[in-house]
């Protein structure tokens, strides 16, 4: 079995007690399908994570209006489809979409509930940016400075000479393979540093990180001028985190709790997986809640207010949707072809100041402020990435989008 829709009979991954061998998470790809299914729901189960706190206070999230599931529209491709269906064949966990301060659609799937922490992937990295941009406007980190100011170890890597605003587009010249179906890539790599996953069988892992840490100070090799191309590498998230930890003397899991999910009044705690060193994960660890995503979706679009207060810097908005956005190689995705990338959020069109945070097997988070609309999903796809999927979903969401703006 290589995964199953919500809408076909469900196998029985960990069931029993014990449960049988043949349905027991294997180690080396909990996170591969079909065992996604069950895991991107109990990442605590698997491996050690770090609480990130709420606060006393829960901010409430707009009223409900029900589900949007026999909403029917023609796709890209001209075919008749409903919001429905493309929920069931896209791997949806949960779903969320609010229209002008109002959610008009809100389900759960595949045993997910309102309380239930769902794994986010690179989803944690627009909340990592965004967690520690008040760091910029109190002076504690200037974006045009050199990353080695912060981080003077660095000096002896790839990154010498890359600014910290290349670091959080992307556009500095590290080379750093992301592979993800390769387990002897950098990213396959980054598994076993981060504590995702043992080592490969087989496999001499004998020099390689055993920390995000070493990892990061391992890599030596430019492929490119700082500035010159964008190219997404995970990393360049951690070396973020670890210049935020550097310059606060906390760690990413108090930082984002007290800085960011605090403030937005969320109503769970989120988690962190945490690496050998403590180091949480900026790039892909988090796992928080459906409706507490709704909460950080809603106050990028209220240009970071929630209930009258500034939770989020404005001009780190408006620097997402308005900055000098990293131009897209030919790597990059196909998905927006007028596209870019900053601060670690996709720009869906460069024309209008849409923005998205992504992660693999299909989390998404997207925000459309001339639109007054947001949408979470969580997803558990089959693939590490998926094209048709993310523009299934993103049909979706437009349909929503023209049912309530004509």
């Amino acid at each position: 079995m290589t995964s199953y829709r919500n809408s076909d009979p469900t196998p029985p991954i960990m069931l029993g007690a014990p449960p049988p061998p043949e349905w027991r998470v294997p180690r080396i790809d909990w996170d591969r399908p079909p065992w996604n299914r069950w895991t991107f729901q109990r990442v605590t189960e698997m491996m050690p994570t770090a609480p990130i706190r709420r606060g006393e206070t829960v901010s409430p999230l707009p009223a409900g209006a029900g589900r949007l599931d026999d909403l029917t529209y023609s796709d890209r491709h001209g075919t008749t489809t409903s919001f429905g269906q493309m929920l069931d064949e896209t791997y949806t966990d949960a779903m969320l979409v609010a229209v002008d301060g109002r959610i008009v659609h809100e389900s759960y799937h595949n045993g997910m509930g309102p309380r239930s922490l769902h794994l986010l992937q690179s989803v944690s990295k627009s909340i990592t940016a965004t967690a520690a941009a008040g760091l910029f406007s109190e002076g504690l980190i200037d974006p045009a400075a050199p990353i080695t100011h912060y981080l003077p170890e660095l000096a002896g890597t790839a990154w010498a000479g890359a600014t910290v605003q290349h670091v959080l587009d992307m556009t500095s010249g590290v080379r750093f393979d992301e592979t993800y179906a390769a387990r002897d890539s950098d990213v396959g790599k980054m598994d076993y540093a981060s504590g995702w996953k043992p080592a490969p069988e087989g496999v001499d892992v004998s020099d390689w990180p055993a920390c995000m840490w070493e990892q990061i100070l391992g890599l030596t090799v430019a492929e490119a001028e700082h500035g010159a191309r964008f190219s997404y590498r995970s990393i360049e998230t951690d070396v973020f985190g670890h210049a935020v930890e550097r310059v606060t003397g906390q760690r990413l899991p108090q930082i984002i709790s007290r800085r960011l999910w605090q403030p937005l009044g969320c109503e769970e705690d989120a988690n962190i997986t945490v690496d050998s060193a403590g180091y949480g994960l900026a790039c892909g660890g988090i796992s928080a809640s459906l409706r507490d995503l709704a909460r950080f979706a809603l106050a990028l679009l209220n240009d970071g207010m929630v209930e009258g207060r500034h939770v989020i810097p404005r001009a780190w908005v408006e620097d997402v949707r308005h900055g000098a956005h990293g131009l897209f190689d030919d790597s990059a995705r196909v998905e927006f072809p007028n596209g870019c990338y900053r601060n670690q959020f996709w720009i869906e069109d460069r024309d209008r100041p849409r923005h998205l945070c992504l992660g693999i097997f299909g989390q998404m988070i997207y925000v459309a402020p001339d639109a007054g609309l947001v949408a979470v999903k969580v997803s558990t796809w089959p693939d590490f990435t998926s094209t048709p999927l993310l523009l299934q979903a993103l049909d979706g969401i437009h349909a929503v989008e023209r049912a309530f703006r004509g």
